[in-house]
């Protein structure tokens, strides 16, 4: 009875503090794991000792276990690998090539730094590969970074937990009971094919069985979930540790699926998240010793730091040498590499079977992990936002409704620039050509409020309406301003039956008539050969408008800059006056200049002046 009340007292407690962080998170816009962690720390036996998690026994790794699930599970749940194609060479090559460089560098960083066994060294080389989503996916959703991004982020998230689980037990088997040659093979081939096998037939099963059935949005939630913890039972049974990899495989053949009801599902697959990442947080960080951290001393800081600032970078720019992502990505991605629930488990359970076997090296084991822990998610909790701003990965969001031919051009174009866009379309024809080129697409009618929100017009900076229906144009216009708050010039339509534009202007929505503007453009363009060039550059490189904000660049003349040749500044903008941008012409603050440049030419000059 006792143990009974003691297990209703952990879930009051950690129901409590999950308020109380969810609340302190909303307080100061920071990651509600720092406050998890923390809270963890003070309720359990090192400070006040309300909580001691040792006390559970087994059930403590059951407990973990079935979060971890459930969590990874949820991660491939919000990955469409249809709409992700453009990021899929860089994770893939992160999550082996950045997964080996990872494994060998804190491998023998710990060994020759810190002076731990090799074998022991090699576990948490294993473990410390897992940048898991536990972590990752609730910073990038507040952070609100790039797209791709985001995606790529949280996809090597799910897919890390699982190579590291699979790794760190190859490590661990070889050093309890000396695993040689073709059977550290054996070991990893069955492991992933099993959970590969496992994951594919789960994914593949639950979807047939929800698409031609008719189920209640409840029945649906909780077949799922079933399915998901039988997935990962049986995975486990067969074969320890390929688990993870089988719900990571599922959640992600789910959410690429047409399923019914999957908006449903995926809302409330994270409301458990939110509970299960509470539990286990505190849990894990009630489970901290500071004697174990104290013994590892600094040599334990040095080499966490030079996980995060030389081991990660280089991982990820090596494995994402030949992908479209910008410098300034890069370096996100590198400082975006906190390590969670997953190695911080499974350090614990080794400690718990090396010291059964009266084999050394398992505390110091679970110090070090706790130590990478504890720093990566601070410093990524505290900074992410800051890094992000400061190389500028932080874009606009932008919504586009409708998906014809317009639509797409406009939406590749933001995409290239960097935007993060989304557009609603209401043919499935024209939803599967935008997928197919990246670009994110929700399916339905713009009219609808819902479906508005479901595309995310609550975060929106600008929302463009672009379909060939001045109705819906107009309509939707008129939603964003009234019902969502948007301003005059957060608003932009497309106006096909030029008989219309005064409507739109009458209601102080910017609108354009492709018809008269096309006119116009030919007509400038007839005895005007530059301007058909200029218009030309649209195709293969931009035309900006750019605020002055480096103070390197304020009171400098514009021929005293290094601009790329490729460009061109036509305009500066200063409050009520405009001036043609000659050489002599000196730039001050807040002055907004207009751009032109071929390739990549005015993007850089953007990142010049607005730095």
């Amino acid at each position: 009875m006792e143990s009974s009340i003691y297990l209703l007292q952990i879930a009051l407690a950690v129901l409590v503090m999950s308020l109380v962080a969810q609340s302190l998170s909303k307080l100061f816009k920071m990651p509600v794991l720092i406050f998890l962690l923390i809270e963890g720390i003070i309720i359990g036996p090192e400070v006040l000792g309300i909580l001691d998690p040792t006390l559970l026994g087994e059930g403590l790794t059951a407990i973990v276990s079935l979060c971890v699930a459930v969590i990874v599970f949820d991660g491939g749940l919000h990955i469409d690998i249809k709409s992700v194609r453009s990021i899929q060479q860089g994770v893939v090559s992160l999550i082996s090539v950045g997964v080996i460089i990872t494994f060998v560098c804190a491998t023998l960083f710990t060994h020759l730094i810190v002076g731990l066994p090799l074998e022991i060294s090699a576990a948490f080389g294993a473990l410390v590969t897992a940048t898991g989503p536990t972590v990752i996916t609730p910073v990038v959703r507040q952070v609100r970074v790039n797209h791709r991004v985001s995606k790529a982020l949280e996809l090597e998230g799910v897919l890390n937990d699982a190579v590291c689980v699979i790794l760190a037990a190859l490590v661990f088997e070889v050093i309890i009971s000396g695993l040689t040659g073709f059977e550290v093979v054996g070991f990893l081939l069955y492991r992933a094919l099993l959970g590969l096998i496992m994951g594919a037939a789960g994914g593949f099963l639950l979807t047939r069985f929800l698409s031609h059935s008719v189920l209640s949005e409840q029945v649906v939630r909780f077949v799922t979930l079933t399915s998901v913890i039988t997935v990962f039972v049986i995975a486990e049974s067969l074969g320890n540790e390929s688990g993870i990899l089988a719900v990571a495989l599922f959640g992600i053949i789910v959410g690429t699926s047409n399923v019914p009801y999957k908006a449903a599902l995926k809302e409330f697959k994270s409301d458990l998240v939110v509970m299960m990442l509470s539990l286990i947080f505190i849990l894990l960080a009630a489970m901290l010793k500071f004697e174990d951290i104290f013994r590892i001393g600094a040599a334990g800081i040095v080499v966490v730091l030079l996980l995060i600032f030389f081991v990660r970078p280089l991982a990820v720019f090596a494995s994402t040498a030949r992908t479209t992502f910008r410098t300034k990505e890069k370096l996100f991605i590198s400082f975006v590499g906190p390590r969670g629930v997953v190695p911080a488990s499974i350090a614990t359970y080794f400690a718990i079977k090396l010291n059964g076997l009266n084999m050394a090296g398992g505390q110091e084991l679970v110090g070090l992990v706790f130590l990478t822990v504890i720093i990566t998610v601070f410093m990524t909790g505290f900074l992410s936002k800051y890094v992000a701003r400061f190389l500028g990965v932080i874009p606009m969001e932008i919504l586009v409704v409708g998906g014809g031919e317009v639509g797409r051009i406009l939406s590749e174009r933001f995409e290239k620039r960097g935007e993060n866009v989304i557009v609603i379309e209401s043919s499935e024809e024209n939803c599967q050509r935008l997928m197919k080129s990246g670009i994110r697409v929700i399916h339905g009618d713009a009219e609808d409020v819902n479906v508005l929100k479901k595309a995310g017009i609550e975060n929106a900076k600008y929302v463009i309406a672009s379909t060939d229906q001045d109705n819906t144009n107009l309509l939707v216009s008129q939603i964003a301003k009234t019902k969502f708050g948007f301003k005059e010039d957060q608003i932009i339509a497309r106006v096909n039956n030029m008989e219309n534009l005064h409507a739109f202007w009458d209601l102080e929505i910017r609108a354009m008539s492709p018809a008269m503007s096309t006119a116009l453009f030919l007509d400038n363009m007839v005895g005007r050969p530059h301007m058909f060039s200029m218009c030309e550059v649209g195709e293969g490189g931009d035309i900006l408008e750019v605020k002055v904000t480096n103070p390197k660049v304020a009171g400098k003349a514009i021929k005293e800059l290094s601009l790329p040749e490729d460009s061109l500044l036509l305009m500066v903008r200063r409050g009520e006056e405009s001036f043609i941008a000659n050489g002599n012409l000196v730039l001050e603050f807040d002055d907004m200049v207009t751009v032109i440049g071929e390739g990549d030419a005015a993007k850089i000059v953007a990142d010049l002046l607005g730095r």
